[in-house]
């Protein structure tokens, strides 16, 4: 069977341009390049933010508190992003989000339990988050090229239908078939680091 690695590839390279404009637009302060990062994004998180409870208001913090985190992220030389930005800037806010649902259940349950969720809690938990996120992105550059390409398209919410056609399964379902193998695999390997573990329990 011949794969179409080219149009992979050309898929593939369109995400990594996109991930680093918007990263770079960060580091340095692009007015044009963070405006269209709202643009594209902010309408997908305020409507995750409304449907999970919140307020505009709500939507507008999270966007903001993503977009510092991700900037001091993106000051590593040796920070990228695997997967699409909108997918990996979509998590970050899911986790702010429901971090900030757990702080407001504490505030009503104990006003002095809130007062320990301060900003070194914070730190700690970015840092747990960026701990994960290494892991993860460690585990997929060790697994097959295939798989590899095969996850990354999954993540990006391709159809099966699209993933059959790049890289010339026989069917969708052989595409199931193949994605269920590699996430298995990926998990595998992340489960057998002593380092999953440590922050499994954290």
């Amino acid at each position: 069977m011949i794969k179409n690695t080219s149009t992979t590839k050309n898929l593939l390279y369109v995400y990594n341009m996109n991930n680093e404009y918007f990263l770079q637009s960060l580091i340095n302060g692009d007015n044009k390049g963070v405006s269209k990062i709202y643009k594209e994004l902010y309408p997908k998180i305020r409507g995750y933010i409304l449907k999970s409870d919140g307020s505009d208001d709500d939507a507008k913090d999270i966007m903001q508190k993503a977009l510092i985190q991700l900037s001091v992220r993106a000051q590593d030389p040796n920070f990228s992003i695997t997967s699409s930005f909108e997918g990996y800037f979509m998590t970050i806010c899911k986790n702010l989000w429901r971090r900030e649902i757990k702080k407001t259940k504490l505030r009503v349950t104990n006003d002095k339990v809130f007062d320990l969720v301060n900003e070194e809690l914070e730190i700690a938990m970015s840092i747990y988050e960026q701990e994960k996120w290494e892991l993860f992105r460690e585990k997929l550059n060790d697994i097959s090229t295939n798989c590899r390409e095969l996850l990354k398209l999954f993540f990006e919410k391709v159809s099966y239908k699209k993933i059959a056609e790049v890289k010339n399964y026989a069917s969708e379902n052989t595409v199931k078939q193949r994605i269920f193998k590699c996430k298995s695999k990926l998990k595998e390997s992340i489960q057998s680091d002593i380092r999953y573990k440590d922050l499994k329990h954290f």
